[in-house]
C-alpha cells in the first residue's frame, strides 16, 4: 500500500495551540505515525514530501454548510433554480469548497422539499469518487411552520426556497419520515423564526413543544442527527428540553440559558453563523440592504447579542464552530473561511482557538476520525504557506494552500518548486 512521508513541516495537529516541527507518515488514506522533530520517522519505501517549513494541518470542517445555495440575493432565488441546474450548481459548489481547503461539510439544510434528494445524491456521488468534493453529512430542507423561515408562499402564488412546510405534530412527523426515507443524515427543524423571512421573528417561537417532540422522536428512531435553527432564547431552551445537541445561532440567549448550555457542554455543538449577520449588516449595500434596511431587520442589535453570547460561550468552554449561511451574493460560497476571522475579531477567540474549532471540534461534529493529525485518523490534510494558528486570514487565500488532500488523495498536489518559491518569498518578507 502507498505510503507518504511529510517532512520539514510545522505541525498544527488540531489539539495544541502552537505549531511544532514534525513529520507525518501516511499509510494509504490513514495517518500512521506522527513525530515531533526532524528525521524521526524511518520509511525508506515512502514518497517524501518536503514541506520546506510550511504548516501541515487538518482539513477544515464547515459546520453550517449550505452547499446548495446559489449566491442568491433572496431565498426565493434558490427555489427558482430548476432541479437539473441545481444539481450541477451543487456539484460546482462542492468542488469550490474543497478548492478552499474544506474537506468536510456538515449541512445545515438542503433546499425545498421537491428537491430534497439533491444533498443525499451529492454526498453519494462524491463518496463514490465520481466528482470532487468534501465528505458531506446531508441534511433535510428547513422543516418549518407556515409563516416560518423557508415558507415563501403567498395565497395567490406559490414560491419555494429552502423549506419543507409542516404544521402540527403529525405533519412534522411525516415530513421527518419522508426526509429519512430519502436518505438524509440530519433533520433540521426551525424552532424560531428569522428576520431574513419576517421582521421580528428571531425572538419568537414558530414551533410548539409537541411539534419539536415529534421531530426528535423520528430522528432518534432513525438514528440521524437533529439540528435546529434557534435564535430565540425560548427556542434554545426548547431544544435543550428535547435533547437536541446541534443548535444554530442562539443569538438571544440569556445568562441563565447559557448556564443551561454549559451544563450540557460535553454533548453540545453551537454555530453562530456570524458571517451572514455581519456581511448583511455591513456589506450588502450593493444589493439594496442599506444601513436603514439593516436597522429595520434588527441586524445590528442581533450582531451585538451574538457577540455577547459567544464571548461567554468561549469563556465557558462550550463548543462553538465557525461557518454558516454562506451562499448569498454578499457571502459567496468559497469565502467560508472568513468565519474564523469573525471568531477572532468578534468573539475574542485566539487564532489557534478558532482553528481548533474548525478542525478538531468540526471532526467531532461530523462523528468521524477527521479534524486531527493523529494516528488512526483519515488523511484530510492542508499544507499552508505561513502559520494559520497565528493568522487565520491566511486560509482565505487559496494561493496559500500549497496542498489539499482528502482521504489520502491529492485534490491539489504539492509541487516542490512552487513550495520552495513561496517559502523563499515568505522568508524574505520576514
Amino acid at each position: 500500500m502507498a505510503r507518504t512521508l511529510f517532512t520539514n513541516v510545522m505541525l498544527f495537529d488540531g489539539k495544541g495551540k502552537k505549531t511544532y516541527p514534525g513529520e507525518v507518515l501516511l499509510q494509504s488514506n490513514m495517518i500512521d505515525k506522527v513525530a515531533k522533530g526532524r528525521n524521526q520517522i524511518r520509511a525508506a519505501d515512502a514518497k517524501v514530501v518536503d514541506g520546506n517549513g510550511a504548516t501541515l494541518m487538518p482539513g477544515l470542517v464547515e459546520a453550517h454548510a449550505h452547499v446548495c445555495y446559489n449566491n442568491c440575493v433572496s431565498l426565493p432565488d434558490i427555489g427558482r433554480l430548476p432541479p437539473e441546474e441545481h444539481m450541477v450548481r451543487a456539484l460546482e459548489n462542492a468542488k469550490l469548497m474543497l478548492d478552499h481547503g474544506f474537506t468536510s461539510l456538515f449541512s445545515a439544510a438542503g433546499v425545498a422539499a421537491p428537491k430534497l434528494r439533491i444533498e443525499p445524491v451529492l454526498r453519494d456521488v462524491i463518496d463514490a469518487g465520481r466528482f470532487p468534493g468534501p465528505r458531506i453529512k446531508a441534511a433535510s430542507p428547513e422543516i418549518t411552520a407556515t409563516g416560518g423561515l423557508g415558507d415563501e408562499r403567498q395565497l395567490h402564488m406559490h414560491h419555494e426556497s429552502v423549506g419543507y412546510i409542516a404544521d402540527g405534530a403529525d405533519e412534522v412527523r411525516r415530513a421527518c419520515r419522508v426526509c429519512v426515507r430519502e436518505g438524509v443524515d440530519t433533520l433540521k427543524i426551525n424552532i424560531s423564526g428569522d428576520e431574513f423571512a419576517h421582521r421580528g421573528q428571531s425572538e419568537k417561537l414558530t414551533y410548539n413543544d409537541a411539534e419539536v417532540a415529534a421531530a426528535v422522536e423520528v430522528g432518534r428512531a432513525a438514528g440521524v442527527n437533529i439540528a435546529t435553527h434557534a435564535r430565540a432564547d425560548a427556542a434554545v431552551r426548547m431544544a435543550l428540553k428535547h435533547g437536541i445537541n446541534i443548535i444554530y445561532h442562539a443569538d438571544y440567549c440569556t445568562d441563565k440559558t447559557i448556564d443551561m448550555l454549559e451544563a450540557k457542554k460535553k454533548d453540545l455543538f453551537l454555530a453562530p453563523a456570524a458571517g451572514a449577520i455581519y456581511a448583511t449588516a455591513y456589506e450588502a449595500g450593493d444589493w439594496g440592504i442599506t444601513k436603514e434596511v439593516a436597522e429595520g431587520m434588527n441586524l445590528f442589535r442581533k450582531m451585538e447579542n451574538t457577540a455577547r453570547v459567544y464571548h461567554e460561550v468561549r469563556k465557558r468552554g462550550i463548543r462553538a464552530l465557525p461557518g454558516g449561511d454562506y451562499g448569498f451574493a454578499w457571502t459567496a460560497i468559497g469565502t467560508n473561511a472568513r468565519d474564523l476571522e469573525h471568531f477572532v475579531n468578534l468573539f475574542g477567540y485566539s487564532p489557534a482557538e478558532a482553528l481548533i474549532a474548525a478542525t478538531k471540534w468540526g471532526g467531532e461534529l461530523m462523528g468521524l476520525n477527521v479534524g486531527l493529525i493523529k494516528p488512526g485518523y483519515l488523511a484530510d490534510l492542508l499544507l499552508v504557506d505561513g502559520n494559520p494558528s497565528q493568522d487565520v486570514t491566511l486560509l482565505q487565500d487559496t494561493d496559500n494552500l500549497l496542498m489539499i488532500m482528502k482521504d489520502g488523495q491529492y485534490h491539489k498536489e504539492p509541487v516542490a518548486r512552487r513550495i520552495a518559491k513561496r517559502r523563499a518569498g515568505a522568508a524574505a518578507a520576514e
